[in-house]
């Protein structure tokens, strides 16, 4: 008999679909959006709606593998052999979850014992976004053991500290009311790629008048649809937002009476911006003086206004400030008072599920006595290759690809392949990581398991309720580390802890918006808005004649964070002038520093292209790379080029030019596009093991941190290009 369950996309988007899994005798054979979800709308994404290629891929990891050859040879998942039988392929051989786990205990055992236990770091990131799988039992598991604590930094904490320098804490505008817009700018967000629900709310506005801007050094598909795209020189954007402020204020298109009641520091900024008239700007941003004028204009008149800025602002090495000024926009403006108006680059804090219980970071006391020391996660080649105290002798890999993502990519693959290195991972498939592992686990799909999902992308609280049984011996990261607790002997009460029984912790929030948002709704509901009408609600600011918002179920009215202020921080007011960057070396406004690897530095006299080292549109990270389905959607081994840079440089499409810097390089070929300005080059990610000799483009990126949040600079990266000669 078919049924049809309800789950949640828990990959690393904004949008975190709702899912309508159709079963048929126990195996999944349909998966659709949820059309009552009020942001999926009955549509999923091109990756997402092939997701039973997926789930019953052949190259899915099924059992648990040991190595039995040498690290760096590529291994494939279990095959089945026409007897029945089932074996892994060279390097690995097939072991029971028992042999797997009673290794992995004794190897963290022996190795605590000589080295201490803060010489074993777990490796993860946003493989799962689904709340447990991505921090629950996992956390507890590593704080008891003592491990050394990861800093989760390489994607979006330097934005995300950027906007808190000013609001507090990440809120922002509903994608439903986008709708209501008449000035969008798009700031280093490729929406039509990869935030692909906002898209019809941008079209329904559009069809009503108005205007999308986007800025983007690269003609993304975004780009390609816009009104207006400027293609801003790499990590300028600091000064660009500057710029637009020296006009606003300067002109008086600033809203007065909102800056003086829920800001402070306005002083100070009109002050700052005016070091950087348009007449500067344009220098820097490769934009005209005109251009930079229109646009602070246009948006600081034409209302309602929102800036929906992504996470690619924040991988310059000036990304933290970027996101700051760009941030203070809509708090000059006013627009946070409008239905429509705003800024967005996450919803997140929003959700204030009860984190602490989910983590118990005190369990790290029983083992320790003291907090663990915590190693960057951007900085992985660094810890895997120099002496430490204690120096790292074994990782533990789960919700990430490092081989592929991590910057540096040379030095990460040097230090994965210490034969002192025991490293385990627990994958779907033999991704470029587990060509360095000593064990190989099988994890489960979204499919496979339940999970709590809440979103940065909009305010929906889900249950992703399990669709099928786990396929093989798969086991979800909540599954794999109960039992890896009770193998390694821990007794304490919360490894017993069910899937349910967290779930409730975390619902278990002081935070008013989880009023009566409960377990047992979130499974009969499939999706509930946050409770910003409910009891104990923050103020905020309806506007008369807004239109209702019609979310299905609800009676909400458009949720305005900001209208009367109540920023969270301790004054309640945005920070235009923050005192506590001074510690760190910033200016408390903001100012344009060039990235150390930008055409600005004396730098680029050896090397002076920009590298923007860019994410496939049809891949999440480098999640998806390996289905041949999504395979066929993209076009990998490219050096993006301008006909100027490839004029002078002697290079025709089509040649197969080398790439690199003093870090390593690459052989691409060359396609001269015009998706790019002069001064710029652009590749994609991909497996290092489906790219030519084994190596993509992070052979190029460096591991030198954002100026907030110590993130990664993926897009503060200087190369040379050359026609390649053989030998």
């Amino acid at each position: 008999m078919k049924q049809v369950v309800h789950a949640a996309c828990p990959h690393d988007c904004p949008d975190a679909c709702g899912v309508l899994i159709t079963v048929d005798d126990g195996k999944a054979v349909k998966i659709q959006g949820d059309p009552a979800h009020p942001v999926t709308r009955g549509f999923l994404c091109a990756k997402v709606a092939k997701y039973l290629d997926r789930v019953y891929s052949p190259d899915r990891v099924l059992y648990p593998l040991r190595r039995v050859g040498a690290k760096g040879v590529a291994g494939e998942g279990p095959i089945r052999l026409r007897s029945g039988q089932v074996r892994a392929t060279r390097p690995f051989e097939r072991i029971t979850w028992d042999e797997a786990l009673d290794e992995i205990a004794s190897r963290f055992t022996s190795i605590t014992a000589e080295f201490g236990s803060e010489s074993i770091l777990p490796y993860s990131y946003g493989g799962t976004l689904g709340k447990l799988g991505y921090a629950s039992m996992d956390r507890r598991f590593f704080h008891r053991l003592g491990a050394s604590q990861l800093a989760r930094n390489i994607c979006s904490e330097a934005g995300a500290a950027g906007v808190r320098s000013v609001y507090g804490a990440n809120m922002g505008t509903e994608p439903e009311q986008f709708r209501h817009s008449k000035y969008i700018i798009a700031w280093a967000a490729n929406i039509h790629g990869n935030n692909v629900h906002l898209w019809p709310f941008i079209e329904e506005a559009r069809r009503n008048g108005a205007k999308l801007v986007v800025i983007d050094p690269y003609r993304t598909r975004t780009a390609a649809c816009a009104d207006w795209h400027i293609p801003v020189n790499p990590g300028t954007d600091v000064a660009l937002a500057l710029g637009m402020m020296h006009v606003i204020i300067n002109e008086n298109l600033y809203d007065a009476d909102y800056v003086s009641r829920h800001t402070v520091g306005f002083d100070e900024l009109r002050q700052k911006v005016q070091e950087y008239p348009p007449e500067k700007v344009a220098g820097w941003t490769g934009m005209s003086v005109a251009d930079v004028q229109k646009l602070a204009r246009e948006y600081a008149t034409v209302r309602p206004s929102v800036i929906r800025m992504n996470y690619g602002v924040q991988r310059s090495q000036n990304g933290g400030t970027a996101s700051r000024t760009i941030a203070m926009l809509p708090c000059i403006t006013g627009s946070w008072k409008e239905v429509g108006g705003g800024f967005q680059l996450s919803t997140s804090a929003a959700f204030g599920l009860n984190e602490e219980a989910l983590k118990l970071p005190e369990l790290m006391q029983s083992s320790l006595g003291r907090p663990a020391r915590t190693i960057n996660m951007v900085e992985l080649g660094k810890a895997l290759n120099e002496v430490n105290d204690p120096t790292v002798k074994a990782l533990f890999v789960y919700n990430s690809n490092p081989a592929a993502v991590c910057p540096n990519h040379n030095d990460v693959i040097r230090g994965l392949r210490r034969s002192d290195l025991f490293t385990v991972v627990h994958e779907q498939f033999m991704t470029d990581t587990t060509d360095y592992a000593d064990i190989v686990l099988p994890a489960t799909t979204f499919f496979e398991h339940k999970d709590l999902q809440s979103a940065y992308g909009h305010y929906y609280l889900q249950v992703s309720n399990p669709a099928i049984e786990p396929l093989g011996e798969c086991r979800s990261n909540v599954d794999m580390f109960r039992a890896l607790a009770h193998s390694m002997g821990f007794e304490d009460e919360c490894f017993n802890d069910s899937v349910e029984d967290m779930m409730d912790q975390a619902l278990d929030s002081p935070n008013p918006w989880l009023t009566g948002i409960t377990r047992e709704r979130l499974e009969n509901e499939g999706h509930v808005r946050l409770n910003f009408n409910g009891s104990g609600v923050h103020p905020t600011l309806v506007a008369k004649d807004a239109t209702r918002m019609g979310h299905p179920g609800t009676s909400s009215e458009p949720f305005l964070p900001f209208a009367n202020g109540n920023f969270r921080t301790s004054s309640g007011k945005a920070l235009l002038y923050n005192e506590s960057l001074k510690a760190s070396g910033l200016d408390p406004v903001a100012s344009f520093v060039p990235p150390e690897e930008s055409r600005h530095t004396a730098n680029a006299k050896a090397f002076p292209l920009e590298l923007l080292a860019r994410k496939a549109d049809n891949f999440l990270n480098s999640t998806f790379s390996n289905l041949p389905g999504l395979q066929a959607l993209e076009v990998f081994g490219l050096l993006e080029m301008s006909s100027a840079d490839a004029t002078a440089r002697g290079i025709r499409d089509g040649d197969t030019v080398r790439v690199f810097n003093r870090r390593g390089e690459i052989q691409l070929k060359a396609q001269v596009d015009g998706k790019v300005s002069a001064g710029v080059v652009a590749a994609k990610l991909n497996w290092a093991k489906l790219t030519p000799g084994n190596r993509n483009i992070n052979v190029l990126t460096s591991e030198k941190l954002t100026d907030m949040g110590n993130s990664a600079t993926f897009y503060s990266v200087l190369v040379e290009v050359e026609l390649f000669r053989p030998a």
